[in-house]
């Protein structure tokens, strides 16, 4: 088959290949915005030291997130952890429509078309897909560049729009992020055999999900306690602090979120089983059904939610910490009647990472949406068989909330314990105050002469004092209700569409 005609299989299809198409580019574009912000930051360069800067501040910005250089390593990990709720919503939109795909490439098959010619005509569509993203998402970079550089009066830039990616940098985004969407693609491809009497799958499962997922957690909670020990034990080798650290923190915080990801498998499982073993109502024994039958189908729907309370987990114990060490810091200012007030920077830019934990959401929330009405749009011809056979509607809708909202409670309280263990591994107490002033206690003529201050001068000590970081249960709360609400919000939407999908018409649908 040539190329062309691989190309033009690709773009055609229905009104729901078009949707998928425009979706996945969409999510594309949301990464490649992420990415590139990320690079960007990057990319900013450091000054020399001198006399003037010796802290190597780049002092063309207003910003501490962009002038400081030790904290863009963090502000970067923050627009990295956006990419993975956009990541998570292109998998969900490359799903849409699956069925009629499915169709649709086995009458390839049937036309006389290979098996592999048929995976590389939906690799190419997810690929293809994805670069019109990357590409649509570069020039919103690069015109958002020039929009959004604008100089204050003291010539200084709110973002960094003077830093100019390199050609490779931009190229390995543009057209990294279609490869890998391509590859993944493959990947899950290759348990499916396509047909000219339709798809088939072989993974089937005659057991239900084995819980090490908890493994995976443990692993990275006690990974990640341990890098305090190690930074505290090691703190002066360049070694540990550069290269073993980074990838610490890396590698325990993915290992705890694939864990809770995986583990929403189980939970589903199980919260099927439990209903089924004690549930009296048609629409708790129709979702335990479905629970147990395609567990994993919770994993993929809530991975983009629970990455995302993780992340606010572990950012809520962070401006737990802020918020306490501030609070000890003005006291002990009080104490010692200094004049300088503490600076709280540290506890405004947690205002920052909320914005961003709540973006993450919300897109999480638009994969979620996706995901259900593609659950039901799939299913849409055993739905109108039941109401064909007397199920009443109603009936149909609460099984679908009790589908979604089973797993989702559970996993969304792991998510958050987590992401709070995570967080305290880190910090759990603060300290401050320590050392010595010298008071004079006489007037100011006898503190202002030199032979009469040593009389009435003292040395006052001030004891170290600590102070736990209490749980912010407050934040946590309203993280999981914002998780809460999203899944409701899903559901709500699942069910108009469900309407649509029960009409006795569909049992017509081939």
């Amino acid at each position: 088959m040539r190329a062309a005609t691989l190309v033009r299989l690709a773009l055609a299809g229905s009104r729901t290949d078009v949707a998928r198409v425009v979706l996945t580019a969409l999510s594309a574009l949301l990464a490649t915005l992420a990415g590139l912000s990320a690079l960007t930051v990057l990319a900013i360069r450091t000054p020399a030291a001198t006399p003037e800067n010796p802290n190597r501040l780049s002092e063309q910005y207003h910003n501490a997130l962009l002038s400081e250089p030790g904290l863009r390593g963090g502000t970067t990990f923050a627009l990295l952890m956006l990419m993975v709720p956009v990541l998570a919503l292109a998998g969900q939109c490359a799903r849409l429509g699956a069925p009629a795909r499915d169709r649709r490439l086995a009458a390839i098959r049937l036309a006389g078309a290979t098996p592999g010619q048929v995976t590389r005509l939906a690799v190419l569509e997810t690929g293809l897909a994805a670069l019109l993203g990357t590409l649509a998402g570069l020039g919103v970079y690069l015109v958002g560049r020039e929009l959004l550089h604008r100089p204050d009066a003291w010539g200084q830039l709110a973002l960094p729009t003077d830093v100019m990616l390199s050609s490779g940098a931009v190229t390995a985004v543009v057209l990294g992020l279609p490869v890998v969407a391509a590859l993944l693609t493959a990947l899950m491809l290759r348990t499916v055999t396509t047909s000219p009497l339709g798809v088939s799958r072989k993974a089937a499962r005659e057991r239900g999900p084995r819980p090490w997922a908890g493994y995976l957690i443990g692993l990275g909670v006690v990974s990640f306690a341990a890098i305090r020990p190690m930074y505290e034990r090691f703190g002066d080798n360049t070694v540990v602090l550069g290269r073993l650290v980074p990838l610490m923190f890396a590698v325990s915080a993915l290992a705890a979120m694939i864990g809770v990801v995986i583990g929403t498998g189980w939970i589903s499982y199980h919260c099927g089983k439990l209903m089924r073993r004690y549930a009296r109502r048609p629409p708790a024994l129709l979702a335990a059904g479905r629970l147990m039958a395609d567990p994993w189908a919770g994993s993929r729907t809530f991975a983009a939610l629970l990455a995302a309370l993780i992340f606010g987990g572990g950012a809520a114990v962070q401006r737990a910490y802020f918020a306490t060490k501030d609070q000890l810091d003005r006291e002990q200012s009080q104490l010692t009647g200094a004049a300088e007030v503490p600076d709280s920077f540290y506890l405004s830019t947690m205002d920052l990472v909320d914005v961003a934990v709540a973006v993450a959401i919300l897109i999480a929330a638009g994969g979620l949406i996706v995901a259900l009405v593609e659950g039901i749009v799939a299913r849409r011809r055993a739905y109108a068989a039941l109401v064909a056979t007397g199920v009443p509607r109603a009936t149909l809708s609460r099984s679908v909330a009790w589908q979604a909202l089973a797993p989702a409670v559970p996993a969304i309280l792991l998510a958050l314990t987590v992401g709070t263990l995570l967080g305290r591994g880190l910090v759990t107490e603060v300290s401050a105050g320590g050392g010595s002033t010298m008071t004079c206690e006489a007037t100011a003529e006898l503190c202002a002469d030199p032979a009469t201050r040593g009389q009435y001068t003292r040395i006052v000590h001030f004891p170290e004092v600590h102070r736990a970081v209490p749980v912010p249960l407050e934040h946590l709360a309203w993280l999981g209700a914002g998780g809460l609400v999203a899944v409701l919000v899903t559901v709500g939407v699942g069910l108009l569409f469900l309407r649509v999908s029960t009409a006795l018409d569909e049992l017509r649908t081939t």
